[in-house]
């Protein structure tokens, strides 16, 4: 990595939501946002969104490009990327993602859906026969 590029990453804009504050209603965004307080409603970003600790998030649905939990979460979620929920965390409700990480001391309660980043390369999704079949054909 030069020096220009960890000027870029480390510039990458963060919205804060600061302890104090109480927020209702929809929010969309393209950065990272962090929540510090407490937010209640939709959430449909590019972004992502960070829940620190001592932090109350309730929502319908929250979309994503990734999640980092902390704090506590209620609500589906659904996040291209990955879901981190770190020591401490409360988790209540479904997740979607690509990958999933959750440590020790973390209380989720819901299901979890895996998706792939790249459907493009399954390699079970041919018959077996079929592959040998090709295999033998290139050694012969």
């Amino acid at each position: 990595m030069t020096k220009t590029e960890g000027k870029k990453k480390d510039a990458i804009a963060e919205v804060v939501l600061g302890q104090s504050t109480s927020f209702n209603g929809f929010l969309r965004f393209r950065e990272t946002l962090r929540i510090q307080g407490k937010f209640r409603g939709t959430i449909e970003a590019t972004g992502a969104l960070i829940v620190d600790r001592g932090a109350v998030v309730e929502a319908d649905h929250i979309s994503v490009s990734s999640l980092t939990v902390y704090g506590t979460v209620v609500g589906a979620v659904n996040a291209l990327d990955k879901v981190d929920m770190l020591s401490g965390a409360e988790v209540r409700g479904d997740v979607t993602a690509a990958r999933l990480r959750i440590a020790d001391g973390v209380l989720f309660e819901g299901q979890c859906s895996m998706t792939s980043m790249d459907r493009e390369v399954d390699i079970f999704s041919r018959p077996t026969e079929e592959i040998k079949a090709e295999l033998q054909r290139g050694n012969g």
